[in-house]
């Protein structure tokens, strides 16, 4: 693939109220990329754009959206097309999880999860994926997780939605190489963001938590390789226990040392 070059580009991060999206959002400006950025948090975007354009001088749109209702991604490309915004690339951060056995969670909670960690990001990535191709040095992110890597007891449905994300970025990364589109899977382990607000703390099984901005860092340097991974795991420690889990321990043990973390972890 050619060199990566953002300058001009247009990335839309969705999520990017706080945490990881924020940290993308100064990235990506960084390197000349104008913005979108869309959350639910319309007033936190605004000061994210304000202090991002500031700091690297480019153009940021805000768009405040529930991602969880009726074709996100529809509603979204009407309102860039409108705007006269095309876009080189997506980064698909949006996402929660939430601890607990299956049968103990709320069941509107898991549906919901459900949609936005697996229908809104397929839906975005299909409806924006012919722009991202036609730029010819387009990219497309989608945040997956080291849980992606196991079965997850106590975190059952989040856990299997990001392996879902991890094998669907892993096909396109095959589907769309030829045409200058780099695919990236990020599956970071627990980092310092608000996601242990709404999935609780026990979800971090006890791990150590990463810096958004080495998250974020490890993602640019994939992205930035001659030949881009199909994903990547942020963290010497996560990427051993994730090949260890992936290719050299049984299902069973797997599934039963994660159960044991988390309920040390207060979990399930």
């Amino acid at each position: 693939m050619r060199p990566l070059d953002l300058t001009d580009a247009t990335v839309l991060v969705t999520g990017a109220s706080s945490g990881l999206g924020v940290e993308f959002a100064h990235r990506l400006a960084a390197l000349g990329a104008d913005l979108v950025l869309v959350a639910r948090r319309a007033d936190r975007l605004t000061e994210v754009a304000a202090q991002v354009g500031a700091a690297h001088g480019v153009t940021v749109t805000t768009i405040g959206m529930d991602l969880t209702g009726e074709q996100p991604g529809a509603q979204l490309k009407r309102d860039l097309d409108e705007r006269g915004i095309t876009l080189t690339g997506l980064i698909n951060n949006a996402g929660f999880g939430h601890s607990g056995a299956l049968h103990q969670v709320d069941a509107e909670t898991i549906a919901e999860m459900v949609r936005l960690n697996v229908d809104t990001l397929t839906d975005l990535t299909t409806t924006f994926l012919p722009q991202l191709r036609a730029s010819g040095r387009g990219i497309l992110v989608n945040v997956a997780s080291l849980a992606a890597f196991q079965p997850n007891p106590g975190l059952a449905v989040y856990g299997a939605t990001k392996a879902y994300v991890l094998n669907l970025s892993q096909a396109l990364w095959e589907e769309n190489r030829a045409a200058g589109l780099r695919v990236l899977a990020l599956c970071p382990g627990p980092a310092k963001t608000e996601f242990f607000e709404v999935a609780g703390e026990s979800a971090g099984a006890g791990l150590p938590r990463m810096e958004p901005s080495d998250v974020v860092e490890a993602a640019m340097k994939a992205l930035a390789r001659r030949t881009p991974p199909p994903y990547v795991v942020p963290g010497v420690a996560n990427t051993a226990m994730a090949q260890t889990t992936k290719r050299l321990l049984p299902t069973r043990v797997v599934a039963g040392a994660v159960g044991a973390m988390m309920r040390r972890g207060g979990g399930a």
